[in-house]
């Protein structure tokens, strides 16, 4: 099956981007294209107007402050698995990345797009929550920044307004002693994956964080206080936190989400 009939736009700049937006409620947002474009074929989804802001100079910068990192929207997943980018985490962010998907994949899709279709099940969303990420989004009545947890309203849903974009992914800076984790348990490589776990920890931040994916929507958040990186949780005791957290799955959806936290916390002790 084909697309079906759209016009098609190209802004080069935020401005421009937006007001095509604001005059095009109906209008799609293309980036990578590595979610919307399948959906076009398959006419899952129809716009009268394709708006692509690949172009845009804008959302493809790396803005640094005394306190944080903001990467671009639009910045793929292959720029930052090559390190063609700052990331305030050591290379933390560079191994999620070489994880998404295939490489073709990765050339292509953006970070801003990827929180912008919030699937539970995508890489990103679980790893930028356990780092505590902020989005920064633009609107016609100016920026705002929001919390990704606040960020996320479900599965495949999210606070972003219909006039709005994803301009930047904001982490703040984290400290030498930092140690970061990830884990995921897909079928086969490539595939969207069955249960995702990050960790966190920074001693001089107070940072010491477990996040894991769930079918809900945004992620499962667990503080879980790590004296050392190498305080790894036994199973038993991450299942019993995932209960009363909330995660209400089954038997063996519960152990999934523990056995990757686990083994997440397990990766953060050996960094």
């Amino acid at each position: 099956m084909k697309a079906a009939r759209f016009d098609y736009l190209r802004p080069t700049t935020l401005p421009e981007a937006l007001a095509l937006i604001a005059e095009t409620p109906e209008a799609k947002v293309l980036a990578g294209g590595q979610t919307l474009g399948p959906m076009l074929n398959l006419r899952l989804a129809q716009p009268s107007l394709l708006i692509d802001i690949a172009r845009i100079a804008e959302l493809a910068e790396v803005a640094e402050d005394a306190d944080g990192v903001t990467l671009g929207a639009i910045i793929t997943h292959a720029a930052i698995e090559d390190g063609r980018v700052r990331d305030p985490t050591a290379g933390f962010l560079s191994e999620v990345a070489a994880g998404i998907g295939y490489r073709a994949v990765r050339t292509r899709g953006t970070i801003g797009g990827s929180l912008a279709h919030a699937d539970p099940a995508a890489d990103w969303l679980v790893a930028l929550s356990a780092l505590g990420a902020e989005l920064t989004l633009a609107g016609p009545a100016g920026r705002r920044r929001v919390a990704l947890g606040a960020f996320v309203a479900g599965a495949m849903q999210t606070v972003l307004k219909a006039n709005e974009l994803i301009t930047g992914v904001r982490l703040a800076k984290f400290s030498p002693a930092a140690r970061f984790g990830y884990h995921k348990i897909c079928r086969k490589v490539g595939e969207f994956a069955d249960a995702i776990g990050a960790a966190a920890y920074d001693p001089e931040r107070g940072l010491h964080r477990l996040a894991v994916s769930t079918p809900a929507g945004a992620p499962l958040l667990l503080d879980v206080p790590f004296e050392t990186p190498g305080d790894v949780p036994e199973i038993a005791g991450l299942e019993s936190q995932l209960r009363q957290a909330g995660f209400a799955g089954d038997a063996y959806e519960t152990r999934l989400r523990a056995v990757v936290l686990k083994r997440a916390a397990t990766a953060m002790a050996a960094r």
